[in-house]
This record gives C-alpha cells, structure tokens and sequence, in this order.
C-alpha cells in the first residue's frame, strides 16, 4: 500500500471512519491525486485501537454507515468492533483506496508555506510531502488519557489502558482492577467479569445508562435488505428521525429529559435489585451533561460475587494495586485504565502552522473552535472532519462526517481548478458562528455543572454540536464563498437560482 509522489491536490490525516469516507468521497468525485496517512499500522482509526472484550458500537448499525455504501449485511443493530473493522476494509476495497493509504505514517507537522500556496507536511518514515489542501480527521478519541495518579510506576503488576488492551495477558482467576466506569467500561466489564477471580470497578461517578435491547437480524430480514433496498433505506429514516427527536432529552427541563430520566432509572431498578448498589449507582447530575450510555449486560455484572463496585477515591496508585482514601488497599493483579481521552487535544503532538507563523495550539490555547467544526482562520486549504463542536449525544456521527465532507468537496470542486488559489475563513465569520453556538449551548444539558469530556476547565463545550443533525445539515449543506478569504485566483462559482 502507498504511493510514491510526495506532491498532492490533498492530503487526509487519519484512516478512521473519517478519512476513509474522505477518501471514498474524493474517489466518487474523480479526484485521484490524494493521499491518506494514518499513524497507526492499519486502517480503522478509534475502531481499529479499541479491540478490548466486548468492545461495540452504541449507535444503531442502520445509521452507523454511509449512504453511499449501505451497511446492510451488518449481522445485528448494534454492531460489534470486528464487524466495523469488516465495514471498512470493505469501503477501502469497494473506492479502492489502497494505494492511497499509508501506514505507520505519522504526520508530524504541517506547516503552509505561503509563497507557493501549499501545505508541507513531514510524515515519519517517508519525508516531505506538499498538499494544496490538507484534510485532518483526526478524531476526537484517539489520545488515551491515564491520570497522573502518585505511586503509578510502582505498580508491581501488569497495567494497560482499554485503547490498547494487552491480549497477551490471561485475566482468567486474576484479581483486576478497573479504574473507570463509562462508555468503554460498561462494556469490558462484563466480559472481564466472566473471566477474573476478583473484579473491583472505581467508579468516580455514575453514568445514566439506557437499556440496549438488542437487535440480531435472521437471515431473511438481511436478504429482504439486500434484494429490497428500500426496505434498509426505510430502516435508516425511521432511525434517524427517532434519534433527531432524542435530542430534546439534552435540553433543560424538558418532558423528553424527564422521561429520558424515568426510562434509565426504570432500567436500574429493574436490572440491580439490592437498593445500597443502586443508589451508588444512581448519577447526581443532570441527564444528558455526560455522555448517556446504552448496555444491557454492565448493571448484571456489577451484581455478581466476584465484583464489587468501588467508590471512594484514589489516594495512590501502590505496589499491591491501589490504596483509597479511607486507607484500604485493593489488592490487584492486572489494572485497566477505563480512564477515557485527551478529547479536545485533537492535533495531539502534531504541530501546525498556519499562513502567519501561527501554531494552531496556541490558537486553541482557550479552547478549540472551527467555523462548523472545519475551518479556523489563518489556517489557509484547511478543513477538519470531526473537527470541534461536531460530536454528538444522540443520533450517528456519520451522518456528520457526511455532511462535512460534501462541504468539503464543493470547495475543492471550486478550489482545485485554480492554481495558486486559496481559501480561509474570515475570522469574524468563526467568532460570530462560535458565539452564536455557545450561547446555543446554554440550554443544553452539556453545559451544566458536571465534570465531563465534553467541556475544558474553563467550562466552555468543545466537543459537542449544540443542535441536531438536521439542523447541523442546514448551515453545513452547502459552501458560501462569502464567508471566506479568497486569495491567489477567482474562483469559479456555480450560480443558484433561487427557488
């Protein structure tokens, strides 16, 4: 896999779900001289590191794939890693993005060089490569984060973090420890809990947690949608218009939230019958400020002999495992860090530096922004996917990933043409959109008082889209050239005839 030439129209980081749709898009549109460079030494970006037991999907599989490539063979309706990665290297194979795909390629800088009108990136293993466009997706889940607790060298066991499970180690009869309790967690879990002799959970705060109620499809319902594509298609609307209506549930004080609150405690009581688990198990924030969980089997688990579910906190990571605060040792063989991301250091080491001389982290020093989540200013040819504030908490990333990368496309249809042409976003078109979605957010439950992965120190949300995916679509469905600089060349615009 890989290409020679070190000159490119584009450049995508990252061979996720993100930049491969990137990539299938480009492919689609006729657009042959890019080149996608992944780190990591195959493709599926958050899919392909997160291989720990039990590892799935929470979005229903019908909305978990894009449009233009149907997942309608996908077993069951929440799908598990393996079967995404299969996804993938289907969608690689299908747009033939093989060699354009370049593993163990780090990109670690990029810098725009203003003269010649391109964006010169330096990639581990294979030098300087020059793009006139440069396309991160980089993700927003892709920094594991183990905290700095004290005494964590000293461990005298073996200790790994869920990002990059350690499948040589045999749980089986070990005593383990779990530090972490959300959205990776209430998966592994359950399957570590079948395995352990003893399990602890430490849980820092509880999680609203949805029942999952699997879907496993027959062999007849999967031929219906592939002979009958309308059938799927079908399936698709009703998901995505089922799940655009749960966005009411994350804002303040609504019917939908309450009953939001209602359906997840009903799932509590129904699964933890002893009252003392489920009042520590029972979240003290609003529902919807962290991310709400789906699962069917984590709540069991938590009830099982062998596992207990640990709240007081850390004190010290020690020889033995882990002391608490009230003194305790937890004495540990293995220890899984469940302990999540570094979400909003989306350029992670990279250093990128745009037309003036700036450093995109000092940019983002207060928190990172991006007109729709794509663009900054002074970053010339430069538009993320999954970029900030275009996560969500109720309906399928990929429709958002789609949506950015039709933006993108029309501007490289208007861009590519044109030599020497460039584009940036006006700095007051960003400050205006940025204002206007973080006052958006203020009625939203992202924003309340809860510690959460969504928002930075400062409290400011800058990982989730204030909106619905609709809504999202109505401002990103289509490029206006009016909102950015225009340098080097006119760029040809297609008319529209209003309607």
């Amino acid at each position: 896999m890989g290409i020679q030439r070190t000159d490119h129209d584009v450049v995508v980081l990252g061979a996720g779900f993100g930049g491969l749709g990137m990539g299938a898009q480009l492919k689609r549109a006729g657009i042959e001289n890019f080149a996608i460079f992944d780190k990591g030494p195959g493709l599926g970006g958050v899919w392909r590191d997160n291989s720990y037991p039990g590892a799935a999907c929470d979005t229903e599989a019908h909305l978990y794939c894009y449009s233009f490539f149907p997942h309608r063979r996908v077993s069951r309706m929440y799908a598990d890693r393996d079967e995404l990665m299969g996804y993938m290297e289907r969608l690689a194979a299908r747009f033939a993005l093989g060699p354009h795909l370049n593993f163990n390629a780090e990109v670690t800088s990029a810098v725009w060089d203003v003269e010649k009108v391109l964006w010169r990136l330096q990639v581990a293993g294979s030098g300087e490569h020059t793009a006139r466009v440069f396309i991160p997706a980089w993700g927003q889940l892709n920094t594991p984060l183990v905290p700095d607790f004290p005494g964590i060298e000293e461990f005298r066991g073996i200790a790994f973090h869920s990002a990059r499970w350690d499948h040589g180690v045999d749980l089986a009869g070990k005593k383990v420890i779990s530090i972490g309790s959300a959205a990776s967690a209430v998966q592994y879990v359950p399957e570590v809990a079948k395995v352990a002799g003893r399990l602890e959970v430490f849980q820092r705060s509880a999680n609203w947690i949805m029942p999952r109620n699997q879907v496993v499809f027959s062999a007849e319902q999967l031929d219906t949608f592939e002979e009958r594509p309308e059938t799927f298609e079908q399936s698709r609307r009703t998901l995505h218009d089922f799940r655009e209506s749960g966005f009411e549930r994350t804002r303040h004080d609504t019917d939908a939230q309450r009953a939001g609150v209602d359906q997840a405690l009903a799932h509590l009581e129904a699964q933890v019958p002893d009252p003392e688990l489920r009042r520590k198990l029972t979240p003290d924030y609003e529902f919807g400020c962290k991310r709400i969980l789906r699962s069917d089997d984590y709540y069991p688990a938590l009830t099982r002999g062998n596992v207990e579910l640990v709240t007081e906190g850390i004190e010290a990571i020690v020889p033995e495992g882990v002391r608490t605060r009230d003194g305790r040792v937890h004495e540990a063989d293995v220890i899984i860090y469940g302990t999540g991301f570094s979400s909003q250091a989306f350029q992670g080491d990279l250093q990128v530096i745009g037309a003036a001389g700036g450093n995109l982290q000092d940019r983002w020093a207060e928190g990172a922004e991006a007109y729709l989540g794509m663009s900054v200013d002074g970053f010339p040819n430069m538009f993320m996917i999954y970029g900030p504030n275009t996560n969500l908490n109720h309906n399928s990333i990929i429709t958002m990933l789609e949506i950015q990368q039709a933006y993108i496309l029309e501007v490289l249809e208007h861009l590519l043409p044109v030599p020497q042409a460039a584009v940036e976003v006006r700095g007051q078109v960003l400050a205006s959109y940025n204002t206007a979605l973080q006052d958006a957010m203020e009625g939203s439950a992202f924003s309340s008082d809860c510690s959460s992965w969504y928002k930075n120190a400062a409290g400011k949300v800058i990982n989730n889209w204030s909106g619905t995916v609709e809504e999202y679509r109505s401002l990103a469905g289509q490029w206006r050239p009016a909102d950015y600089l225009v340098s080097g060349a006119a760029l040809p615009v297609r008319e529209t005839t209003e309607v």
